[in-house]
C-alpha cells in the first residue's frame, strides 16, 4: 500500500508496544484486506497506518478502520486523534474529513519516493475548561 512500507519485523515490534493499538479488516475468508495502527500516550491518539489493500479500496474497508480508531479513541476518552496523509491522497482526505478530521498543519516534504507535503488532520473530542475559557 505504501511507497516505504513498514519492515514485518517493524510491525512485529509494534504488536508488542503497550502504547500502541493496531485493527485488521479481514474478507470473509480470512483473508487480510487492511489494517490500520495507533498509539495512544498520555491521553493523545497518533494515527501510523491505515493501509487498505488495492482491491479492497472503494469498498468501505478505510472507512471501517478510522471508525474503529475513533471508537478505541471515544471509549479511552482521548483528547485527539492526529495523522498525517499525503497532499495528493484525495480520497484518504475526503474519508477523514467525513469521521470529523479537521485540517491543521502541513508538513513540508514529509514524504519520499516521491517527495511531498504531509498534511497534519486531527479529529478533536474533548475540550479542556482553560481551552473553552479562550
Amino acid at each position: 500500500c505504501f511507497s516505504e512500507p513498514w519492515s514485518e519485523q517493524s510491525l512485529a515490534v509494534e504488536l508488542d508496544n503497550d502504547t500502541a493499538h493496531f485493527f485488521v479488516a479481514k474478507s470473509s475468508d480470512g483473508t487480510v484486506v487492511g489494517y490500520a495502527g495507533m498509539h495512544d500516550v498520555f491521553g493523545e491518539g497518533y494515527i501510523a497506518n491505515i493501509a487498505v489493500s488495492a482491491p479492497w479500496r472503494g469498498r468501505g474497508v478505510g472507512r471501517l478502520l478510522v471508525g474503529s480508531l475513533v471508537g478505541y479513541a471515544q471509549e479511552k476518552k482521548l483528547d485527539f486523534l492526529t495523522l498525517e496523509v499525503r497532499a495528493s491522497n484525495e480520497a484518504a482526505i475526503s474519508l477523514y474529513r467525513t469521521e470529523g478530521f479537521e485540517l491543521v498543519g502541513k508538513r513540508k516534504d514529509f514524504y519520499r519516493n516521491p517527495q511531498e507535503d504531509a498534511l497534519l488532520m486531527t479529529r478533536r473530542f474533548l475540550v479542556r475548561e482553560s481551552e473553552s475559557e479562550i
